[in-house]
């Protein structure tokens, strides 16, 4: 099954040179979105976006962006769409959205020597998140009442800051998606660990402006259901060693 849906893949990657172009803004997130050795879009996104815009008949052109403007570069049609590992929880009615198609859990990790063992641990501790992701807004504006009140939360634009304020000893603990942090801390066993509890559970999607009338929201999210239910988006997460289990729904 892995097999036969990494070769549709290929295929679909291959015939889509002479397809009109969907421009999609992300920013650097291992494993969804990154640049390989060789400079190129690489990662979970970027696989399902290859597969799932393929069929639609159109070529994914990943284009970096700065999160934090993202709204900016959607509003000036820079870009058609924001896809890098993106919640909808709590922004539903902020874009038109096409998924979810994963689901991922917001974490925290910590050094490996902290005090900090469970999420009320964090209470009057120091916390750095990406700004305008989804830990930020659990941590500012505190909906769930689990939540602890942290002394101080830095939003830093840059997601490579969080793990080197983390390991410098500038923050207490940092927060975001489980795969992307996963990926740190794997790396770095001897240094980090990710707490047990979760902040969260959000559902990923694409996200359109709301003054986009193509449709192509209702599409992409048929042909992603599609994806789904073949196998496509699980072999796509195992590929890049994302527990199945966790990540889609139906396992």
């Amino acid at each position: 099954l892995i097999s036969g849906c990494l070769v549709t893949t290929q295929e679909s990657t291959a015939s889509q040179e002479n397809m009109p172009e969907i421009i999609i803004g992300s920013d650097d997130f291992p494993p969804f979105n990154y640049s390989d050795e060789n400079g190129e879009p690489a990662g979970i996104d970027v696989d399902i976006a290859n597969e799932a815009l393929g069929r639609l008949g159109y070529k994914p052109v990943f284009t970096k962006i700065v999160w934090d403007d993202k709204d900016k570069d959607l509003e000036n049609k820079e870009i058609d769409c924001l896809w890098g590992c993106f919640s909808m929880d709590g922004r539903e009615n902020d874009y038109k959205w096409a998924g979810p198609y994963m689901v991922s859990r917001q974490v925290v990790a910590v050094n490996e020597n902290s005090n900090i063992k469970k999420l009320s641990d964090l209470s009057g501790k120091v916390i750095a998140v990406q700004a305008s992701t989804k830990p930020e807004d659990i941590f500012l504006n505190r909906m769930n009442p689990a939540i602890p009140l942290v002394k101080d939360v830095y939003s830093l634009e840059n997601r490579k800051l969080l793990f080197t304020s983390l390991g410098k000893g500038y923050v207490d603990a940092i927060a975001g998606h489980e795969n992307a942090m996963n990926v740190f801390v794997q790396s770095n066993e001897e240094h980090f660990g990710v707490l047990r509890e979760e902040l969260s559970v959000s559902e990923l999607g694409i996200a359109f402006s709301l003054d986009n009338d193509s449709g192509i929201d209702k599409k992409l999210t048929g042909v992603l259901n599609e994806m789904r239910a073949d196998g496509t988006i699980q072999s796509i997460a195992e590929k890049y060693g994302v527990d199945v289990s966790m990540a889609v729904w139906g396992n």
